[in-house]
C-alpha cells in the first residue's frame, strides 16, 4: 500500500471535493441541476473505492481522503437543506457529529496501521442520506409534480439515516477500542 499516488480512484475522490462548490452554487437557483451534480458526486463515492480495490490501487492517502470527501459532500448538502428550511438543525448536528467522530476514530486507527473498514451499517446510512438529500433537494422543483411526495420520502430516509448513523457510530467506536 503506497502513501500517495495519483490514480483513477484518487482522481474520482478529488473530483467529489471539486464538485462540492459547483453543487452548492447551483442548488439554490437550479435544484434539478444541483441534484444532478450531487448525484454525480455521490456516484464517485461508490466508484473510487470499488476501482481502488479491484485494480490494487489502494493507498493510505485514498483511505484517508475518500471518507473525508464523502463527509464534505454530505455535510455541505445537509447544511444547504437546513438553510432552505427542509431539515431541522438538530438532526443535521447529530449526523455531522457522528461523521466527525467516526472519521477521527478511523484516522487515529490508521495512524497505528489499523484499518477499520467501512461496515454495512455505515454504507446503508450513506445510501439513506444520499436518497434523503436528493428527495429533499428536489422538493418544490418541477419534479415535485410527480404523484409521490418527495419531501415525505426524504424525511423517512433522513430518519432512517439518523438511526443507522447512531447504530453504526456505536459499532465503529466499539471496533476502534477492540482494535487499539
Amino acid at each position: 500500500m503506497t502513501t500517495l499516488k495519483l490514480n483513477l480512484p484518487t482522481i474520482l475522490t478529488l473530483s467529489r471535493i471539486v464538485l462540492i462548490p459547483v453543487f452548492v452554487f447551483s442548488v439554490y437557483q437550479h435544484p434539478i441541476l444541483g441534484a444532478i451534480v450531487f448525484g454525480i458526486a455521490s456516484i464517485t463515492d461508490f466508484l473510487d473505492g470499488y476501482l481502488a480495490r479491484r485494480s490494487g490501487q489502494v493507498t493510505k492517502f485514498g483511505i484517508i481522503l475518500d471518507p473525508l470527501a464523502d463527509k464534505f459532500l454530505i455535510i455541505s448538502a445537509l447544511i444547504v437543506l437546513v438553510d432552505v428550511e427542509r431539515l431541522s438543525a438538530w438532526i443535521v448536528i447529530i449526523l455531522i457529529v457522528r461523521e466527525f467522530l467516526v472519521t477521527a476514530l478511523r484516522v487515529v486507527a490508521l495512524s497505528k496501521d489499523i484499518v477499520i473498514p467501512a461496515e454495512m451499517g455505515g454504507k446503508l446510512k450513506t445510501g439513506a442520506q444520499i436518497t434523503a438529500i436528493l428527495c429533499l433537494i428536489l422538493t418544490g422543483s418541477i419534479i415535485d409534480s410527480l404523484p409521490v411526495d418527495l419531501y415525505d420520502i426524504g424525511i423517512i430516509f433522513i430518519w432512517t439515516a439518523l438511526v443507522l448513523s447512531v447504530i453504526s457510530g456505536v459499532k465503529y467506536t466499539i471496533s476502534f477500542w477492540r482494535n487499539i
